[in-house]
This record gives C-alpha cells, sequence and structure tokens, in this order.
C-alpha cells in the first residue's frame, strides 16, 4: 500500500531512456498565452502588480545593497516554483518541486554562491556574524560551532520545506481519493468529496505560501552576506 501511495511521486515514466517527467518544469511557459506578452489583459495586470509587490518588499529585505536588478532572481524563483506547485495540483502532471532533486538543485547553488561571495569579500563581517551580539565569552565557542552548522544546513533545511509540505498534501488528497471510489455510501462519498474540494483549495494556498516562503528566505540568506 505505501509503495502504491508515494508511487505518485516517481518519475518513473521513460522515452527512450529520458525522463520526460521533469519536462514539467517547463510546462507553464508554454501554457502562457501570446496574448499576455503583447497586449495589457486583466490577467497580465493582476500579475504585474503582485511582481511590483514582491520587487518593494524584496529590495528592503536586501537593505541598503539591493537595488532594482538584485530581485529580478528572487522573484523569477518565486514564479517559477509557485507554477510548478500549481502544476502539480492537475491530475496526470508529475509534481517536480515534490522533489529533493529539483529542490535541492535550486538552494545549493543559491547557498553556496552567497557563501562564497560573504566569505571573499566581507570576510570579517562573516566571521562576526558567527557569534551574536551580547554573547558571553564563555558561550562565544559553542555560538561559532552552532552558527556553522545553521549555515551548513541551510540549502537542506530549505529544500526539505518545500518538499515535505507539497507531498503531505499530495498525499492526503491521495488517500481520499483512493478511499471515495470504494465506497457505497453517498453520505460517505459526498463527504470525502467536500473534504476533497476544501483539500485542493488549501493547496492552492499552500502554494503560493511556500513559493513565497522559499524566495523570502532565499532573499534573508542572500542579505546576510552583504
Amino acid at each position: 500500500m505505501m509503495t502504491n501511495l508515494f508511487s505518485v511521486f516517481d518519475p518513473s515514466t521513460t522515452i527512450l531512456n529520458l525522463s520526460l517527467n521533469w519536462l514539467s518544469t517547463f510546462l507553464g511557459l508554454f501554457l502562457i498565452p501570446a496574448s499576455f506578452w503583447l497586449l495589457p489583459n486583466r490577467f497580465q495586470v493582476v500579475w504585474n502588480k503582485i511582481l511590483l509587490t514582491l520587487h518593494n518588499e524584496f529590495k528592503t529585505l536586501l537593505g541598503p545593497s539591493g537595488h532594482n536588478g538584485s530581485t529580478l532572481m528572487f522573484i523569477s524563483l518565486f514564479s517559477l516554483i509557485m507554477f510548478n506547485n500549481f502544476l502539480g495540483l492537475f491530475p496526470y502532471i508529475f509534481t517536480s518541486t515534490s522533489h529533493l532533486t529539483l529542490t535541492l538543485a535550486l538552494t545549493f547553488p543559491l547557498w553556496l554562491s552567497f557563501m562564497l561571495y560573504g566569505w571573499i569579500n566581507h570576510t570579517q563581517h562573516m566571521f562576526a556574524h558567527l557569534v551574536p551580539q551580547g554573547t558571553p565569552a564563555v558561550l562565544m565557542p559553542f555560538m561559532v560551532c552552532i552558527e556553522t552548522i545553521s549555515n551548513v544546513i541551510r540549502p537542506g533545511t530549505l529544500a526539505v520545506r518545500l518538499t515535505a509540505n507539497m507531498i503531505a498534501g499530495h498525499l492526503l488528497m491521495t488517500l481520499l481519493g483512493n478511499t471515495g471510489p470504494m465506497s457505497a455510501n453517498y453520505l460517505i462519498l459526498s463527504l470525502i468529496l467536500t473534504t476533497q474540494i476544501a483539500l485542493l483549495v488549501l493547496e492552492s494556498a499552500v502554494a503560493i505560501i511556500q513559493s513565497y516562503v522559499f524566495a523570502v528566505l532565499s532573499t534573508l540568506y542572500s542579505s546576510e552576506v552583504n
């Protein structure tokens, strides 16, 4: 039962030994109508307002070192993750953000580039950041160890947070979806259907929130090295 349950996250469909499931990561680009890029419409106005809000917030988080171009990477990261989270809610579409293969591929290069930039260009600041202000002298060696471990596990925690949240909701929806057809009671069936709709709405909110959290934490990690 557990094998069948987790098989919905298994990228097993292969053609000519090349897995095509990961192409769903870029499927959102093909679903955007051409009119979005040419003529202003309601969706474009709403999306531009969202991007402008994110730009202003990320610029504030980056502080004095932030400028108009520095927020583009984090806005693009937010858009990519959100599109993939939403695509995973559709039937028979592979949820790429539920795999550490993708989330670690996003977090580790970002974290590594932030660390290299900070230690090369702001070495004293990075050393000072290992000891919080006001720490007693006796606790300084322990704080250095704790802060070092905290910095090292950041890409893992950021990747696992997104993966775990996407897997949890999908597993619950899969369980209810497998239980519904087996029920002969119409009352229980309608209750399961109502719960499925509520879960779908909840997962839609989670898709937005998790992409926002991922982008905000990445922005905060970037601001710490400047």
